[in-house]
Formats: C-alpha cells, sequence, structure tokens
C-alpha cells in the first residue's frame, strides 16, 4: 500500500470510530448547565486523554495485552457493556438538570472529561485495535510516522468539532436537547450491544470448534 493510500484509510477509519459528530449530543447533554468555560476545559481534557491513550495502545498496544492476557474481543465486550449503560442513563434523562456546587464543578468535568467522554467514545475498544492492528500493518518508518500524524490531526479536528458544539445549545433549547439524549440514548445502546456482539461472537465461536474437537476425540 503506498502513503497516500495508508494516509487516507487512517483518516477515514480514527474519523469514523472516534466519532466526533456522535459524541457531540452526549457533551451537550451531560454538561447541561455548565459555563462555556467549563466546557471548553471538558472537551480539552477529553480530547488529550483519548489522544494519549490511542498512542500508548499504538506503541504498545499488542505488549500490554499479551502481558495481560486481554484479547481485543475482551476488550470489546468490556466497551460495549459501558457504552449499553451511558445509552441506559441517557435514555432515562438521567444527565438533564444537571445542578452542581461550585466547588463539585471541577471534579464532575474530571469525571465525565475522562470517562465516557474521552474513553471510551472518543477512544473506545474500536479505535484501540485499529490503531494497534494499523501499527502492525505500517511496515516501515514513514507509515509509522503517517499513521501517528493522522491519529494527532483526527483528535485536534474533534476538539474544534466539539468545542464548536457548544453553541447548538442555545439553538435546541431545553426540549431539543431532551429529544436529541433520548435519541442518541438508544443509538448508544445498539452501538453498545453491537460492540458486545462483536467481541463475543468469536470467542463463542471458538469455544464451539474446541467443544466439537473435544467431542470428535
Amino acid at each position: 500500500m503506498d502513503t497516500f493510500s495508508f494516509a487516507l484509510l487512517c483518516l477515514t477509519s480514527f474519523f469514523t470510530l472516534a466519532n466526533p459528530l456522535g459524541t457531540m449530543p452526549v457533551f451537550l447533554t451531560m454538561t447541561q448547565g455548565l459555563s462555556e468555560q467549563e466546557r471548553r476545559f471538558i472537551v480539552k481534557r477529553a480530547t488529550i486523554t483519548a489522544l494519549i491513550i490511542i498512542l500508548v495502545f499504538a506503541f504498545a498496544g499488542e505488549l500490554l495485552f499479551k502481558f495481560f492476557g486481554i484479547s481485543t474481543d475482551g476488550f470489546r465486550i468490556a466497551g460495549g457493556i459501558i457504552i449499553f449503560k451511558i445509552g441506559y442513563d441517557m435514555l432515562q434523562a438521567r444527565y438533564t438538570h444537571v445542578k452542581l456546587k461550585d466547588e463539585e464543578i471541577k471534579t464532575y468535568s474530571d469525571d465525565i472529561s475522562i470517562t465516557p467522554l474521552g474513553i471510551p467514545m472518543l477512544c473506545g475498544p474500536g479505535a484501540i485495535a485499529n490503531a494497534i492492528v494499523m501499527m502492525q500493518d505500517a511496515h516501515t518508518i514513514t507509515l509509522k510516522s503517517v499513521l501517528i500524524g493522522c491519529i494527532i490531526i483526527i483528535y485536534i479536528l474533534t476538539y474544534f468539532i466539539l468545542r464548536a458544539s457548544t453553541r447548538l445549545v442555545n439553538v435546541l433549547g431545553e426540549t431539543g436537547n431532551n429529544v436529541m439524549m433520548r435519541l442518541m440514548g438508544l443509538i448508544l445502546m445498539v452501538i453498545g450491544v453491537e460492540c458486545f456482539v462483536g467481541g463475543a461472537k468469536p470467542i463463542l465461536i471458538d469455544v464451539l470448534k474446541e467443544g466439537l474437537s473435544f467431542g470428535l476425540h
């Protein structure tokens, strides 16, 4: 694969997996009631967290998985459960009307910026698995540099997309925000199920194959 094709593949795959446009409604509903400055802090922390995690896994993901005995499929199952829980909470409108004291705002901002916004939304099991696989496919220093550059570009773009989304709050209003949150909650639950099934399916197939081979012997 030539450098241009590899770069295009990196950009499109990571933008799809980071999914800043899909994360935007979640971010808006979870930060309802916070100031513009507090939202910017959350966006900055979430994108930096996601970028650091994805780069760590790109360079050392395979070693970490082997060291801890973790499979990518197991990671997908755990990610699916987390995403499903987030979607269920949103469907129940549990993130609306968040009233925080001044001293609680920083703790709340730290919490949601890392989980669920940074992980698993901007940097989920799909993005991590993609980073590990593509780093293995990048056989030259040039391709590895292109991969890292593309990841950085995508998360810079994600930062600006989420920052711009804060302007939609006044346009949408409370009713629009609630409707969007419930709709995105339902979509997130479906994504969570798909993620869970995507991880569980290969494991179940391996178990069945082992069972059949054991039965034949």
